[in-house]
């Protein structure tokens, strides 16, 4: 499954308004003109977005630029459209205006709508607007409309005593209703024409300047502190990850990292078997682990760096992560470093690639556990631009535990990047070589005025299982590399000193 988000094309008409009937049903003289999406598109291209799944239209957003002194807000939908016309929509407005946004139902599991609402809310943000603001229907109404008027509906509504479909979706997406609409949309007989005036607020908005940029300055990091515990099936293993996943992007987290390893419970009906037996058997699930949380990625809507978890190729045993992208891409990374105990009881092989992903929140590099004590692999991502280092560890003693921190913030400071681990708490008594875990998960940053003096961002309780959430800025990194007080990367001695990468030889 491949999904993408991107601005709609006049090509796309035919995609769109098969999307549009499996949403709505709609009768054909309700659907979209073509002649009014290509106007739409000719006049305001970036506002126009759609949502694919291996190139299938999925879900669409349409919108305006409006100056709010000028266009009263409170008119009928036909009136802002100026029935498509779209005379009312101008570049040098302060509001973005949501026209029309619907979702394929096949889909909806996968919070496409969700997807649009924050790309409607990015384009604000870089279009430097003040607000985006839209006209919201409220079909479950009907149903209470003897009984309560609008605004005791709506009040209902925001106190979770009554759901409905659209109006609850918006809420939960920070829109505030500002005014109550008569007339919006006269055919509207589910909502009895009338509805609400939803307003979201750009806290970024600066009247006296327009910003183009598409740069993301603040990623919010979720990082998983993993109670060991055994599982009944592998389905109660998945309801606790998705437990997390849920949980975390609630926060609204761009990433989330889970512990190295956190899938040795579901070795407990092996635990019969030798050691590299049982690691062994466990690495089949492993795909199938990694296509689950692929979906979850892309259900809520945030990357997720899946810890690790072994997998054979070729006969050979290797500890890998799998970063699971948003937009349903996927990488991985093989621990390169493997400990004594890993080679001695399970018989792993190190890998050979050091890399950096791309991803939509910025470079990041990815060490599992005991690379981290290795200076040259951070230098050498840090070469590559890397911003965000993600470590997933699992540590039995607090000596092994100190090791992965030390070195952890070593690397923070050296490659002026931020760093953040998590690892496993609790015990497994019925996995062999699992028996205990010890773990303080943290987030580390550089050492200058701009960042905590202790640079430490955040850490969560030891030995106990938690969520930590954590905002790092990217912005505060390259003022760091231009303008800090040393600058560990520009003052390096290259004339004395570099790394150099060879390509492993077969």
């Amino acid at each position: 499954m491949e999904i993408a988000i991107r601005n709609l094309e006049v090509t796309d008409y035919d995609n769109l308004i098969t999307c549009m009937k499996t949403a709505y049903s709609t009768e054909p003289d309700e659907l979209w003109d073509y002649k009014d999406l290509e106007k739409l598109i000719e006049i305001f291209p970036e506002g126009q977005m759609c949502v694919t799944i291996n190139e299938e239209i999925v879900g669409v957003s349409l919108a305006i630029i409006i100056d709010s002194v000028d266009t009263k807000v409170t008119s009928s939908y036909n009136s802002i459209i100026s029935h498509g016309k779209f005379l009312k929509h101008t570049s040098d407005g302060d509001v973005l205006y949501g026209i029309e946004i619907f979702v394929n139902p096949e889909f909806r599991q996968l919070r496409i709508g969700r997807r649009l609402y924050d790309a409607r809310k990015e384009l604000c943000e870089q279009l430097n607007l003040r607000a985006i603001m839209a006209g919201g229907r409220i079909p479950n109404y009907h149903n209470y409309a003897h009984d309560l008027s609008p605004r005791e509906y709506i009040e209902k509504v925001k106190l979770k005593e009554i759901y409905d479909p659209t109006l609850t979706f918006q809420l939960s997406n920070d829109f505030y209703v500002k005014k109550i609409l008569k007339k919006y949309l006269p055919e509207d007989t589910e909502s009895l024409e009338y509805a609400t005036l939803l307003e979201w607020n750009n806290i970024y908005y600066e009247p006296a300047t327009k910003s183009y940029s598409a740069t993301k300055s603040t990623i919010r990091l979720g990082l998983i502190q993993w109670q060991m515990r055994l599982f009944k099936d592998i389905e109660e293993f998945y309801d606790q990850i998705e437990f997390f996943v849920r949980t975390v992007s609630d926060y609204g987290s761009d990433f989330i990292l889970f512990p190295e390893l956190f899938n040795t419970p579901l070795m407990a009906p092996y635990n019969d078997m030798y050691e590299a037996e049982a690691m062994h058997m466990l690495a089949e699930s492993t795909d199938e682990i990694v296509k689950k949380i692929q979906q979850f990625a892309i259900s809520f809507n945030v990357n997720i760096i899946a810890g690790s978890m072994p997998e054979v190729i070729n006969g050979q045993l290797f500890n890998t992560t799998y970063l699971c992208h948003r937009s349903g891409q996927i990488d991985s990374y093989s621990k390169i470093h493997i400990t004594p105990n890993e080679m001695k009881y399970y018989g792993m092989q190190g890998g050979n690639e050091i890399k950096v992903f791309d991803t939509d929140a910025g470079k990041i590099g990815i060490l599992i556990c005991y690379d981290v004590e290795f200076p040259e692999l951070g230098r050498i991502l840090a070469e590559q631009g890397m911003q965000i280092l993600f470590v997933p560890f699992m540590t039995d003693t607090q000596n092994g535990y100190m090791r992965v921190r030390a070195c952890a913030q070593a690397r923070a400071i050296e490659n002026e990047c931020y760093v953040a681990i998590a690892g496993s708490v609790g015990n497994l008594p019925r996995v062999n070589n699992m028996d205990i875990q010890y773990a303080q998960s943290a987030v580390f940053t550089p050492s200058d005025f701009a960042f905590p003096t202790n640079a430490i961002k955040a850490e969560a309780t030891p030995n106990a299982e938690a969520v930590l959430i954590a905002d790092v800025d990217l912005y505060a990194l390259k003022d760091l590399h231009e303008y800090g007080t040393v600058k560990n990367l520009k003052d390096r001695r290259l004339d004395l000193y570099k790394i150099k990468v060879t390509k492993p030889t077969n």
